[in-house]
């Protein structure tokens, strides 16, 4: 009996063992490779990327020492995400577009707030400022710091 969402492989290689996640706000799926034909507005909550244990080395140093996002190299089809179902086909109802701000709102401020932390705080890892770099990469290329603030 399925109980939930399986076990998603490395979002760069297929490895199934990974060892990093990465949550997303919805409208990143665009940034993905293989992404443009997922409606983003469908997504319902964060999308993850998963990460083995070299590739998220790769990523850590791409995004520490050269600024670079992962993110066009990621495989949209190995994220983890929920749609919202698809209730206009069974009801012949249309309903509105999920709002998806407080979603990105959450993530980048959180971001933000890592990123300040990173050194002085001890619960601020390494990972987290990875994360929110990618976080906040993906929001700028986006267009989202300036919609969200």
């Amino acid at each position: 009996m399925y109980t939930g969402q399986t076990d998603q492989p490395c979002c760069l290689c297929d490895d199934p063992e990974t060892t990093a996640r990465v949550d997303l706000f919805p409208r990143a799926v665009q940034l993905l490779k293989n992404g443009d034909p997922i409606a983003w507005r469908d997504i319902e909550g964060t999308i993850s990327l998963h990460f083995c244990e070299s590739d998220w080395s790769l990523v850590s140093e791409l995004v520490l020492e050269a600024g670079l996002s992962p993110l066009p190299r990621c495989n949209a089809a190995r994220a983890s995400m929920v749609f919202r179902e698809d209730f206009e086909a069974l009801l012949n109802d249309v309903r509105d577009e999920p709002d998806q701000t407080p979603v990105e709102r959450r993530l980048t401020e959180r971001a933000e707030e890592q990123v300040d932390a990173y050194g002085e705080d001890p619960h601020v890892s390494e990972h987290d400022l990875v994360e929110a770099h990618i976080v906040l990469d993906a929001a700028a290329e986006l267009g989202l710091d300036e919609a969200t603030a």
